[in-house]
C-alpha cells in the first residue's frame, strides 16, 4: 500500500505576503490572497497564487451532522479552493475543494493542516471537532487550524456520489451471505451494478482523478493558497497515506509531519485486510475481557466463549432482522455497529449494552453504532463517506480479480478474525473495483530523500491500522516513533496528557520525542 508521485518541474518563488482584498462579491466575505508561496510547478502558478474567499461554514454543511457543528460558529470560517480535476491537463476543467479555518490565536507559524482519513471522511467536520479545544492551547496560538474535504468528499464540488439515501439504506439489509455459485454470482452482478451507478451519477472524469495521486497534489496547491512555504500536516489512519505520499512527491516542501494510525507502506492490500482482521479481533478479545468482569456482561463471564457468543446473538439476523422503529436492524448492520465500537473503549459500554438488547430482540443501540460508522445522520440522510471510500480505494489499488487469491483472502480473513466467521464457506466475490470504469492510479513506491525528520503515533491495541504498521511507516520516512499503550484507533489530540504534548511540542519547535518513548 505504499504510494509515491513523481515530482514535476518546478520554479522556486519568493514567498508572498498576506493581502486583503477590498470588497467582496457577497456581503460577510473576505477575500485574501495569501500565495504564492514556497516551491510552485510550472504551469500551476494561477492555482498556487489563487484567492480564497473566507466566509460563513453554514452554507458548507452537506449534512445534519455538519450543520450542527459548523451553525454559529463565529471562531469558524470556509472557503473553497480551485484545483484542476486532471494535473495532467491543467487549463482544463476545474473542480473546487471545501476548507474551513480557525485562525491562530497569537504568534503564527502558519497552518495545520488536517485529514482524519477514511478515505473519504470529511477533514473540515474533523476540524471542527477540534476547533474549540485547540483554540486556547499553544497549538491554537501557533497555528490556524485548516481542515479539507478532499476532492468528491463532503462539501468539495463535484461530489462522488453512487447511490441516493433509500438505496443505501436497501444495501444494508442486503446481507450477500450466500457463498454458492449463484450467490456469488448475484452479489458480483450488484457489485457491477453499483460501479456502473457511480460513473453514471459522478461522472467517469471525477472517478479516474479522486485517488491520492491527486489529493497529494491538491495539498501542495493548498499549502501556497494558504501561504505556506512548508507543509505542516495532521494525518490521521488513511491520512497517514497522504501525508507519506506528499512527503514522497514533495518532500522538500514539508516543515512537519505528524502521522497517526498509520497505513503500513510495506504491505500490499490483501495482507494489510489480514492485518486490519486481526487488529479488530485483538480488539474484540480486549473487549471481552473487560466485559467478563462485568455481572451485566452480554457475552458472558468466560472470554474464551466470547466469539461464540457473539455469533450466537448476531447470526439469526441474517434470517430475521430485528425492527428499530420504521427499519431492521440487518445482521450487517450489527456487525459494523460491533466493528465501529472496536475504534474506542469508550464505545465498549454501548457496545454491550447493544448486544443485551439483541437478547431482548431490540437493536436501537447496534443501529446507532452502524449509522455513526456509514454517515447517515438522524434525518436518514448519508455522507459522502461510502461511495468516495470505494471510489478512492478503487483507483489506489491494483485490481484482485484472481478467485484464487479472493478464495485464500476469504479463508485467512475468517482465521484472523473469528468472531466475525459467518459459518459460510470462504468463498471470495469480485468486488466493485473489479468493475470499476476508469483504470486504477496506482504509484510505484520510491525511497524518500531530503525529507526532514517526521513523528509518527502508532497504538499497540489499535484494530484497524496495527501497531506495527507505524513501525514500518516509521522506519520507511527516517522518522521518529510514538508508541502509545493502549486499546483504540489512533490518539493524538484526543486528551492523552503523555500524548498531547509530545505532539505539540514536535509540531511548534520541530523536537521529536527521545527513541523509545512510549505512553498510556
Amino acid at each position: 500500500m505504499r504510494r509515491s508521485l513523481l515530482l514535476v518541474m518546478a520554479i522556486p518563488l519568493l514567498a508572498s505576503c498576506t493581502s486583503v482584498v477590498t470588497g467582496s462579491p457577497t456581503a460577510g466575505t473576505t477575500l485574501e490572497r495569501r500565495g504564492p508561496a514556497g516551491t510552485v510547478p510550472a504551469g500551476l502558478e494561477r492555482f498556487y497564487g489563487q484567492q480564497l474567499g473566507w466566509e460563513d461554514c453554514g452554507p458548507y454543511a452537506t449534512t445534519g451532522t455538519t450543520a450542527s457543528q459548523f451553525r454559529n460558529r463565529a471562531n469558524l470560517e470556509c472557503a473553497r479552493l480551485e484545483v484542476p480535476l486532471d494535473y495532467a491537463q491543467p487549463t482544463g476543467r476545474t473542480i473546487r475543494l471545501g476548507l474551513l479555518r480557525q485562525q491562530a490565536g497569537g504568534d503564527r507559524i502558519g497552518s495545520l493542516v488536517i485529514n482524519p482519513g477514511g478515505p473519504g471522511a470529511s477533514g473540515m467536520s474533523a476540524a471542527a471537532g477540534l476547533a474549540s479545544q485547540v483554540k486556547r492551547t499553544d497549538l491554537g496560538e501557533r497555528f490556524d487550524l485548516v481542515g479539507f474535504d478532499p476532492r468528491g468528499v463532503g462539501a468539495s464540488e463535484p461530489q462522488v456520489k453512487c447511490l441516493s439515501d433509500a438505496e443505501r439504506d436497501a444495501e444494508r439489509l442486503d446481507t450477500d451471505l450466500d457463498t454458492s455459485p449463484s450467490g456469488i454470482a448475484q452479489t458480483e452482478e450488484e457489485n457491477k451494478r453499483y460501479a456502473e451507478k457511480c460513473a453514471s451519477t459522478s461522472g467517469a472524469d471525477l472517478l479516474a482523478n479522486v485517488g491520492t495521486r491527486d489529493v497529494v497534489r491538491d495539498l501542495d496547491v493548498m499549502r501556497s493558497a494558504l501561504g505556506d512555504e512548508k507543509l505542516t500536516y495532521l494525518g490521521y489512519s488513511y491520512g497517514t497515506h497522504i501525508g507519506a505520499g506528499y512527503a514522497q512527491a514533495f518532500p522538500g516542501n514539508v516543515r512537519a509531519l505528524v502521522l497517526d494510525g498509520a497505513v503500513d507502506p510495506t504491505q500490499n492490500q490483501v495482507e494489510s485486510l489480514i492485518a486490519q482482521g486481526a487488529g479488530f479481533q485483538k480488539a474484540f478479545d480486549a473487549f471481552a475481557a473487560w466485559c467478563a468482569k462485568r455481572q451485566d456482561c452480554a457475552l458472558g463471564a468466560d472470554p474464551a466463549r466470547a466469539n461464540q457468543a457473539f455469533r450466537d446473538l448476531t447470526l439469526p439476523l441474517a434470517e430475521r432482522p430485528v425492527a428499530v422503529e420504521d427499519r431492521e436492524l440487518s445482521y450487517n448492520d450489527a456487525i459494523t455497529g460491533a466493528i465501529q465500537a472496536m475504534y474506542s473503549e469508550e464505545l465498549w459500554e454501548p457496545l454491550n449494552t447493544g448486544l443485551t438488547e439483541l437478547k431482548n430482540n431490540r437493536g436501537n443501540v447496534l443501529m446507532l453504532l452502524a449509522d455513526s460508522y456509514f454517515d447517515r445522520d438522524q434525518q436518514g440522510r448519508y455522507g459522502t463517506l461510502n461511495d468516495a471510500f470505494v471510489a478512492i480505494k478503487c483507483v489506489d489499488e491494483p485490481r484482485v480479480t484472481d478467485r484464487a487469491v479472493l478464495d485464500d483472502v476469504a479463508r485467512r480473513y475468517k482465521a484472523a478474525a473469528p468472531f466475525l466467521d459467518d459459518g459460510r464457506p470462504a468463498v471470495g466475490a469480485l468486488d466493485a473495483c473489479a468493475f470499476w470504469p476508469v483504470p486504477p492510479t496506482v504509484q510505484e513506491p520510491k525511497p524518500v530523500t531530503g525529507l526532514p525528520p517526521v513523528l509518527v503515533i502508532s497504538t499497540t491495541g489499535d484494530p484497524a491500522t496495527p501497531y506495527d504498521a507505524g513501525v514500518s511507516l516509521a522506519e520507511e520516512l527516517g522518522g521518529g516513533l510514538l508508541t502509545f499503550e493502549g486499546n483504540q484507533h489512533t490518539v493524538y489530540l484526543q486528551g492523552n496528557e503523555c500524548v498531547d504534548p509530545v505532539g505539540d511540542r514536535y509540531l511548534i519547535d520541530l523536537e521529536l520525542p527521545a527513541e523509545g518513548t512510549r505512553c498510556s
